[in-house]
């Protein structure tokens, strides 16, 4: 595996809280945060990226004081979360690389997309700790993969030359016509084979969806080795997520990239309303998860220590 750099073992120091453990907020969505504001395509299409914006601060200044960092992305939240105090001055700052949506190749595989202008350079300029990128992928169909791997193996070797710390998300999804038992079945495998692809390619942090089981959680540590992982949230209700945190945590997940679970009823156009459920209900989630990680994490080293 890649061992980080100097640089790269203190902004993930950074991410971290204080036990050295992942607790990061992740507010990176678009469309899906205007599916959560408006119901219909119309009434999403006037929630404008200034909009976006004021939700993310409302998450950033209710929840971001409670963890180690805040995931947002570069069309929406920053430069002005850093220009205009919002972001507290020790939490840690990731920007997210990835475009909103993704692009279908002629077979119908769903190809990555990243937001024009932004590498690791300008990460930088917008006050970054650090970069997040993610990308599709389905490890039983390499063909579905090739230009997915490419971008990430682009942007990881961009990230290398500004010994900035990047963090590597993949997601999978359903091909056409397969159903949903047969792709719930395959997932462990999937999130296996994804991960081993992400660090053949060099990945120093991953962020992964749940693999699925104790067992399944088990062999991503050890596939990883010294590499740590945290477990997304994906959008499951919040009791279903904290059994996945235990599980992940239990097996040597380092920690936790978690945002619409804990978010994704909370927030509102009306920002009064975000204020008080955010400052209420999703700290209160944040807590029930940090919770699970003091009990794993309380004693346990960093990895990337």
């Amino acid at each position: 595996m890649t061992a980080m750099t100097t640089a790269e073992q203190r902004a993930y120091q950074q991410i971290c809280g204080a036990n050295g453990a992942m607790m990061v907020i992740a507010c990176d969505q678009r469309g899906g945060m205007r599916s959560l504001l408006a119901s219909s395509p119309e009434e999403q299409a006037k929630i404008s990226n200034e909009m976006l914006g004021d939700t993310k601060a409302d998450i950033t200044r209710h929840l971001a004081a409670h963890a180690g960092c805040v995931l947002v992305d570069p069309i929406c939240a920053v430069p002005h979360l850093v220009d205009r105090g919002i972001l507290p001055r020790d939490t840690a700052l990731l920007i997210g690389l990835d475009a909103s949506g993704w692009d279908v190749s002629p077979e119908g595989y769903r190809i990555s997309k990243m937001v024009e202008g932004i590498d690791a350079r300008r990460v930088r300029q917008l006050g970054g700790t650090g970069g997040k990128i993610m990308v599709y992928l389905r490890m039983d169909v390499p063909e579905a993969n090739r230009e997915n791997l490419e971008t990430l193996k682009r942007f990881i070797a961009d990230f290398g030359r500004e010994d900035m710390l990047l963090v590597v998300e993949f997601l999978t999804y359903r091909l056409e016509g397969e159903s949903s038992e047969d792709y719930e079945a395959k997932l462990p495998m999937l999130i296996r084979e994804g991960s081993r692809a992400c660090l053949e390619l060099g990945s120093k942090v991953l962020k992964i969806p749940y693999p699925g089981s104790e067992e399944a959680c088990a062999e991503i540590t050890r596939l990883a080795g010294n590499v740590p992982w945290a477990v997304l949230s994906a959008g499951v209700d919040h009791q279903t997520f904290l059994v996945q945190v235990e599980a992940a945590m239990k097996n040597g997940a380092s920690g936790v990239i978690a945002g619409r679970s804990l978010w994704k009823d909370c927030i509102s156009i009306d920002r009064e309303v975000s204020a008080q459920k955010l400052s209420t209900v999703a700290v209160s989630r944040l807590q029930d998860i940090q919770a699970i990680i003091a009990r794993y994490f309380g004693t346990r080293t960093s990895k990337a220590a």
